[in-house]
């Protein structure tokens, strides 16, 4: 479901196409440049489009697009930045004085936006006589899918964050401001609400909309995040037991453009580079611009993109612990980062020595020979373009995994054995395992406490860089005491700056403070 650029700005009744051209009277038309609401919402063609505007939302700029990546990927204990941005790479070291800066501020605003935009069809699609009623439900079902998923995201980044859940253009008169036990308690009741009517599956233009499955598994994932074990349970047995998912043989078909919506894929943010008018370096709300990622770009190795985004090297060192059964290194190293294989003193070198990373073709040694800090730097290969391109721009194609279903077995286990049913756990992740080609662990050999130590292993060299490591540093308390905080620290230099019970979560943004009158987070 590659979305047109038409939907993804402004409010959702004043983006989507007039129905004039259906009109009779020619002298009576729709101004097709500015729909109102009233007037909009009409058809069932009309709940499609406002639907399509809701998940248009997640293109946004501080949405899946580009700055969201910043916040989980960059401020957890695997990535970092050095750009030469300094505002930029302060936020991801836990050092914010500007509480409107713009990273911050375009998270905050676009995950508003798409919740304002599934207000808006919660509210107005029920009301539109003579359509088909599954059809009705199953786009509503979808809002509340979306609704859910923006306010998951802001609830962990942010906490205390205001709920607005009515359709309203008067928010500063009616927005309350929730506490995080609230706003969960709204992700979970949307997704509960969701599930009864979203599909198993889609297919032709609508592959990529909310299916049940996608629902059921942010539910799990949201009772994870409050420790709800035997919850999530539940809901990732549903996943598991339906039969809908698979992993991929491949590995690195989760992050190619040519193997999107796969059976591993259970949501993803559509994206694509079709150009419509230039490049979209800016993100504007214009028909002339873009739909593509633009992580890439800000992420490439030096000569390729900004390189605002890196890798800190404990993570190479965490796939060099075992070799593969038939003693080679991990393959997951090679798709999640670009790194010298050969010029790196800080890792082990019990393996057998092999050629070179390449690096957009060409390899670290013949690139960075020169540039000795350069070569001994690590990043980011997962989602980068560099198997069919030699060049990174801001438009890339490839749809964004926001869930898949790799995760899903690996939160079944850690659901699992924080159950005290570590056996029943072991089976998951050896199916993780097996694709990667590593021996199967063994029941017997762990305790409770050695399998959560396990996971948090299998986890890092999964799941790197696809938005769960701050979740899952949430989940595991390591951001909420000293000695949580020392442990990441002890990998992450960034850390340093990190004070518990402030910088867990964001500064709300001032303006938004101010207006909507709101309790700014502890510490700022």
């Amino acid at each position: 479901m590659k979305f047109s650029f038409l939907t993804r700005t402004g409010l959702a009744g004043m983006l989507l196409l007039s129905m004039a051209a259906c009109e009779k009277d020619p002298l009576n038309q729709v101004n097709p440049n500015l729909p109102t609401t009233e007037s909009f919402f009409q058809t069932s063609d009309d709940a499609v489009k406002a639907s399509t505007a809701c998940y248009a939302g997640l293109q946004g700029l501080g949405m899946y697009r580009r700055w969201l990546n910043f916040a989980f990927d960059l401020r957890d204990d695997i990535g970092f930045s050095q750009s030469p941005w300094g505002e930029l790479r302060d936020f991801t070291r836990f050092v914010q004085t500007n509480y409107d800066f713009e990273v911050s501020n375009n998270i905050w605003r676009d995950h508003y936006r798409t919740i304002f935009r599934c207000n808006q069809v919660i509210d107005k699609v029920p009301g539109i006589q003579g359509m088909d009623a599954a059809l009705q439900r199953r786009i509503v079902a979808e809002a509340r899918f979306l609704r859910a998923l923006s306010y998951f995201n802001l609830v962990s980044l942010y906490g205390n964050v205001p709920l607005a859940l009515q359709y309203t253009t008067d928010l500063a008169q009616s927005t309350p401001q929730g506490t995080e036990a609230t706003v969960w308690a709204q992700v979970i009741s949307d997704l509960q609400a969701a599930q009864a009517d979203l599909p198993a599956s889609y297919s032709g233009n609508d592959l990529g909309r909310a299916t049940k499955g996608a629902a059921i598994t942010l539910l799990g994932k949201a009772y994870m995040q409050n420790k709800r074990w035997a919850d999530a349970q539940t809901q990732f047995a549903q996943v598991i037991s339906s039969g809908t998912y698979r992993l991929s043989v491949a590995y690195p078909d989760n992050f190619r453009h040519t193997t999107e919506n796969n059976a591993e894929s259970i949501f993803e943010v559509q994206f694509s580079d079709e150009k419509k008018g230039g490049n979209d370096a800016g993100g504007g709300p214009d028909a002339t611009t873009s739909q593509g990622g633009q992580r890439s770009q800000f992420w490439g190795v030096p000569g390729f993109g900004f390189n605002d985004g890196e890798v800190r090297p404990w993570l190479v060192n965490e796939f060099l612990k075992e070799p593969t059964t038939t003693g080679q290194r991990d393959p997951r190293l090679a798709a999640t980062v670009f790194y010298n294989r050969r010029d790196q003193g800080q890792f082990p070198t019990a393996l057998p020595s092999d050629a070179d990373t390449l690096a957009y073709g060409v390899g670290f040694l013949t690139r960075y020979g020169k540039d000795a800090r350069n070569r001994a730097r690590v990043y980011w290969r997962k989602y980068q373009t560099d198997y069919y391109r030699t060049f990174e721009d801001f438009d890339s194609p490839i749809n964004q995994r926001v869930m898949r279903y790799a995760d899903v077995l690996l939160l079944q286990a850690e659901a699992l054995n924080e159950q005290n049913q570590t056996a029943a756990a072991i089976p998951l992740i050896n199916q993780v395992r097996q694709r990667a080609g590593l021996a199967p662990l063994v029941a017997s050999s762990f305790t409770q406490a050695s399998l959560r130590t396990q996971l948090m292993h299998e986890r890092a060299t999964e799941l790197a860089g696809e938005g769960v490591r701050w979740f899952d540093l949430q989940r595991w308390g390591l951001l909420d005491t000293p000695a949580g905080v020392n442990q990441l620290k002890a990998r992450d230099e960034d850390f340093t700056n990190f004070v518990v019970g402030k910088s867990r979560l964001l500064p709300l943004p001032q303006a938004d403070v101010d207006l909507l009158r709101l309790a700014q987070n502890t510490g700022y």
